[in-house]
């Protein structure tokens, strides 16, 4: 059974993974999900669905969430390095509207966990970058929300060099402000 080292942050709920990698001069391996380390680490989530993205420099997902199918989300990178960020949205959370980000990488091979009721979204710091990550609930297109990406009011401080081109969906260029969310 493979081990796994959680670190947690000051917004309840969200947790950082690192595996045991064990490695040679072949290579190496780890269990990416292992259902009895996770429930030991206080993930007792069950997930039905996986998904994988394929990104550029430069290109920013985020902020979103579902509405009223919420996703807890397990979060890594597969290739490249991303800096992730989850925002609480939990309007009864002494941490509402604050975020938390952490690197992740193919080398650092850390995930993270975010539980239902808060906005996700990565930007992707290396020249190419997959992103691999489970959700508790399916993804319905008609539920979708989103936090503009640069809200002042949520002071998300993205390692986002000077010469690097931000590529955003036009979606993610239209989405409100943490207070447009609070005031619904």
């Amino acid at each position: 059974m493979g081990k796994i080292t959680v670190e947690t942050c000051h917004i309840d709920g969200l947790k950082v993974i690192t595996p045991q990698v064990f490695g040679d001069n072949r290579g190496y391996f780890m269990e990416t999900y292992n259902y009895n380390d996770y429930k030991a680490a206080g993930i007792d989530q069950v997930f039905v669905q996986d998904n994988q993205s394929a990104s550029k420099k430069g290109v920013l997902r985020g902020l979103h969430f579902q509405i009223n199918y919420p996703q807890d989300k397990l979060v890594r990178v597969v290739r490249g390095e991303v800096f992730d960020v989850a925002v609480d949205l939990r309007k009864d959370s002494p941490t509402f509207g604050q975020w938390y980000g952490v690197l992740l990488s193919e080398e650092n091979k850390k995930q993270f966990f975010i539980p239902k009721n808060f906005a996700h979204g990565f930007v992707v710091l290396s020249d190419y970058a997959e992103f691999a990550y489970k959700c508790t609930d399916f993804y319905h297109p008609n539920d979708e929300g989103g936090l503009k990406w640069n809200d002042p009011d949520i002071g998300v401080e993205w390692p986002i060099p000077e010469d690097m081109e931000l590529i955003l969906s036009d979606k993610d260029q239209k989405w409100g402000g943490i207070r447009e969310y609070a005031g619904k």
